[in-house]
C-alpha cells in the first residue's frame, strides 16, 4: 500500500491558510479541524494527501462500491429469512427469553409473517412477496442471514455497520475506502453520499464524515433535487475569466503558502478540494444528468413511475458515477424509514414498493455492462425486527442487532445464501457475521490487509477493524 506522513497543521498557519483560501467556490469536502495525528505508512517518496489511484497490497476483486443504507432495520423475517415455525405460533406466547428495546409497548405474542415466501434461482433462495424485482437478481445476489452488532439502538448500529465501531466520530466505510485507493477520476470526489428528499438520515452528517483522518475524505453530498450538488457553479457575474483569474490567483497564494510550511498536509488536501472543485463544475453536471440516457433504463429504473422515481434516479445516479471512477457511492433513506416500531403491515409494503425496483435494477444495469465483476452492491440497515409484537394496537416489530439480513453482490461475492438465525429469527446461531467481520471482508475484496490501513492518531494507530477480532469469512467469496 502507498504510504503517507503527516505534521498536524499548526493553528496560526490554518488561520493564514483559511483567509487566503475563502472564496465563492468552496464546496463540500471542505477542511475539518483534526487531532494531532500522522498517517503511519512507509513507502511513498512525497508524502502527499491526494485522491490519486494507488494500488492495494494484493490484486483485488473490487474497484468501486455502491452501499445502499436501508436505515432503521428492514425487517429480515418478513423479506429474506422466513421463520414457519412463527406462524404456527402466530399470536401465541413466545416461548423463551427475548429483549426488547420499547419495554412500555412490549408484547410476548408471536407475530407470524403476513406475507408469503417462495425460491428463487439456481440456489432456492427464499424472498418475501414483499421484494419481487430482487427475486429476479437472486442468482446475482448473497443474501448474509447472520448479520450481528449487538448493539440494540439505531445511532450505535449504524457507527458500527458504517464505521467500525459503535462510537460517532469514527471515519467511515468510504473515508477508509478513499483514503487507502483513491479514485480513477480527477473530476468527481472520490466518496459520494446521497441524500433522501425528506431528510437527512438517523446521525445525519456522521455517515459521511472523515472523521480523524484529513477532509480530503469526507464524503461530497449529491442531493436528491436540484442544484444536486450546492454552490459547485458561481454566479454568472463571477464566471468565465473572472473565476479563472480568481482560481489561478488562489491556487498560487495557496501553493507560495505551502512551499513556506513544508509537510502540512492538510494545507495540501485543502489545495486538492478547490482544485477538484473547478474541474467538477463541468464533470459533475454531466454525471447527473439522466436525460442523457435512454428511455428503455428509465423504465428499468423505476423513474417514470410512482413511487419508485425518487429512489431510480439516485441509483441511476450511482451508476453513472461508479462508471466515471468513483470510488464509494452511498444512498441513504431517510430517518428511521424501515423502523416499524407500528404499523408494519401497511409501511414495509409501501418501504419494499420504493425501493425493490431501482435496487434490483441498479445489479442488472451494472451486469450488462460488465461494471458488476469489479463494483461490489450492497443492501441492507443496521438491524433487524424482533419476532413478536410491539404494540398490539398497531402492530409493529421491535430492534433486533442479533441476527438480521442484508444483501450484496458483485465485487467478488458469491451468490446464494450465507449463515442463519435460530427458529424464531432472533439471534444468528450458524456462520455469525459481525460487523467487523464483514469490514474485514471487504477489504479483502478491494485488495487490502484489515489492519494494514491505518492512521497515526495522538500515538494510537487506528484502523476501520480498530483492534476488532474481524476475519474475512471464506463462506461468503466466490
Amino acid at each position: 500500500m502507498p504510504s503517507f506522513g503527516h505534521t498536524c497543521l499548526k493553528r496560526r498557519h490554518f488561520l493564514a491558510s483559511a483567509a487566503m483560501s475563502a472564496g465563492p467556490f468552496l464546496i463540500a469536502n471542505q477542511l475539518a479541524q483534526q487531532a494531532t495525528a500522522k498517517v503511519k505508512k512507509p513507502n511513498l517518496e512525497k508524502p502527499e494527501f491526494n485522491l490519486q489511484a494507488k494500488q492495494p497490497n494484493h490484486q483485488p476483486r473490487a474497484k468501486a462500491m455502491i452501499s445502499m443504507f436501508m436505515q432503521g432495520g428492514p425487517s429480515q423475517i418478513d423479506l429474506l429469512d422466513p421463520k414457519p415455525l412463527l406462524n404456527k405460533l402466530h399470536l401465541q406466547k413466545f416461548p423463551g427469553k427475548i429483549k426488547y428495546d420499547n419495554a412500555a409497548q412490549a408484547s410476548s405474542k408471536v407475530f407470524g409473517s403476513p406475507w408469503k415466501f417462495a425460491k428463487y434461482g439456481e440456489h432456492g433462495t427464499d424472498v418475501s412477496e414483499l421484494l419481487p424485482h430482487f427475486s429476479t437478481i437472486a442468482d446475482d445476489a448473497l443474501v448474509i442471514r447472520s448479520m450481528h452488532t449487538g448493539v440494540n439502538n439505531h445511532g450505535q448500529s449504524i457507527h458500527a455497520m458504517n464505521a467500525g465501531r459503535p462510537q460517532s466520530g469514527r471515519p467511515g466505510l468510504g473515508s477508509w475506502l478513499t483514503y487507502a485507493l483513491g479514485a480513477e477520476s480527477d473530476s468527481l470526489p472520490a466518496y459520494i453520499a446521497m441524500t433522501d428528499p425528506k431528510g437527512l438520515p438517523v446521525e445525519g452528517v456522521l455517515n459521511w464524515s472523515n472523521g480523524f483522518l484529513p477532509s480530503l475524505y469526507q464524503g461530497t453530498v449529491i442531493r436528491p433535487v436540484e442544484p444536486r450538488i450546492l454552490n459547485l457553479q458561481p454566479p454568472p457575474e463571477l464566471s468565465g475569466e473572472i473565476q479563472t483569474n480568481y482560481l489561478g490567483l488562489l491556487q498560487s497564494l495557496n501553493r507560495r503558502h505551502l512551499e513556506r510550511r513544508q509537510g502540512e498536509h492538510e494545507l495540501q488536501a485543502r489545495i486538492a478540494n478547490f482544485e477538484l472543485a473547478e474541474r467538477m463544475q463541468f464533470a459533475a453536471d454531466e454525471a447527473t444528468d439522466l436525460s442523457l440516457e435512454s428511455e428503455a433504463t428509465h423504465r428499468m429504473y423505476g423513474i417514470n413511475e410512482e413511487p419508485t422515481r425518487e429512489f431510480g434516479q439516485r441509483c441511476l445516479i450511482a451508476r453513472r458515477l461508479i462508471e466515471r471512477g468513483v470510488r464509494f457511492v452511498q444512498l441513504f433513506t431517510k430517518n428511521q424509514y424501515w423502523d416499524h416500531h407500528g404499523g408494519i403491515v401497511k409501511s414495509l409494503p409501501a418501504a419494499c414498493k420504493k425501493i425493490d425496483k431501482p435496487a434490483a435494477a441498479l445489479v442488472k444495469d451494472l451486469k450488462q455492462r460488465g461494471l458488476l465483476e469489479d463494483t461490489i452492491v450492497h443492501w441492507g440497515g443496521e438491524m433487524g425486527r424482533l419476532p413478536v409484537i410491539q404494540n398490539e394496537t398497531n402492530i409493529g416489530r421491535d430492534h433486533n442487532t442479533y441476527g438480521f439480513s442484508m444483501w450484496v453482490a458483485g465485487g467478488g461475492f458469491r451468490s446464494g445464501v450465507h449463515g442463519a438465525t435460530d427458529e424464531f429469527g432472533h439471534h444468528a446461531v450458524e456462520d455469525v457475521v459481525n460487523h467487523f467481520d464483514y469490514h474485514a471482508t471487504l477489504l479483502h475484496l478491494f485488495g487490502m490487509d484489515p489492519e494494514g490501513v491505518s492512521f497515526d492518531l495522538n500515538g494510537r494507530e487506528q484502523s476501520l477493524l480498530d483492534g476488532q477480532p474481524g476475519k474475512r469469512i471464506e463462506g461468503l467469496l466466490a
